[in-house]
């Protein structure tokens, strides 16, 4: 069985992933809430007033407080992911991670090398091309003076955006292209693999915002798309998950040493020039990532024994 049919390994019923979906949904914002209460008690308590307080959590002007309080509402969404696929699918957390039950860790660490390679292919291409508007720094500025915020802005990306990343793709290359799978269960094989890359990818690139240009857009849509083509071909959203990472990783430090920490979270100035870059990147990790799991044996369906012995439980 592939990655995305998992949930047929649980109980029936076609409408258990609208709810799952509706559940996660609700999951996501409570979650959201009570972050944002706790994180303003902890700033009233270090002594901000109400006034400093908004203006840190506003995201109008990205802080270190901000940026903490959208990593750890993500991170927050990896239990709510699988316990939405618990609760409905009889699924244990492994099977949202991968085709084996568990999230295979020497595949993430080989897929994190492969991910830095991508990185600087893409790295050199974009020195080639012009401005890419959105999201790219001009480093003939010079770099950015040392500050507290600077700081605690790295200490943010470091701890946080690695989990912040996998909070993502565990929503949205997890368990709802494993919902898009149990929906199209009926359908040819390759028109609900398709609906469990396209839908995903869509949803993934409108959560970035209603009012992003459509280079931007475009840009976030190619890349859910290419992370979902590596989960359904790799069995498992680790190959997803090291390159969201590693994405971040680069934007954030950039904007840190070089850039604007606002501008690279909400970019407006998109341009066409940026999509030759993403697909360098994402083109160039899809072949590692192939010819590594094809040389390495990597399992990209459920084994036999582990389908008779769910079975058997059930």
């Amino acid at each position: 069985m592939t990655y995305e049919r998992l949930q047929l390994l649980g109980p029936t019923g076609a409408w258990r992933q609208p709810v799952g979906v509706g559940l996660l949904v609700v999951l996501f914002v409570a979650g959201q809430l009570v972050l944002g209460v706790f994180v303003t008690l902890w700033l009233a308590v270090a002594g901000d007033s109400s006034d400093e307080i908004a203006d840190k959590l506003s995201g109008d002007t990205a802080t270190p407080s901000y940026l903490a309080l959208v990593n750890v509402g993500w991170a927050a969404a990896i239990p709510s992911a699988l316990l939405v696929a618990f609760a409905l699918h009889r699924l244990r957390p492994g099977w949202v991670a991968s085709v084996a039950g568990v999230l295979r860790w020497r595949w993430l660490l080989t897929c994190f090398g492969l991910a830095v390679v991508a990185l600087a292919l893409t790295v050199g291409v974009s020195t080639l091309l012009p401005d890419q508007g959105a999201g790219t720094v001009d480093l003939g500025g010079g770099a950015n003076p040392w500050t507290s915020a600077s700081r605690d802005f790295l200490l943010v990306v470091l701890l946080l955006t690695p989990l912040q990343a996998a909070g993502e793709e565990f929503v949205f290359r997890g368990y709802l292209a494993q919902a898009c799978g149990g929906l199209t269960a009926r359908w040819p094989a390759a028109v609900s693999a398709t609906v469990a890359v396209v839908v995903p990818a869509v949803l993934f690139a409108l959560a970035h915002g209603l009012g992003q240009d459509v280079p931007i857009f475009f840009d976030r849509l190619a890349f859910g798309l290419v992370a979902g083509v590596l989960v359904l071909l790799t069995g498992g959203l680790e190959a997803g998950i090291a390159m969201h990472v590693l994405n971040n990783f680069l934007a954030f430090g950039l904007a840190i040493a070089f850039g604007d920490m606002t501008e690279t979270l909400k970019p407006s100035d998109g341009t066409w020039w940026s999509i030759p870059v993403t697909l360098v990147q994402s083109l160039s990790y899809l072949a590692l990532i192939l010819w590594a799991a094809r040389r390495g044996g990597l399992e990209t369906r459920t084994s036999g024994a582990i389908l008779e012995a769910r079975q058997a439980r059930v």
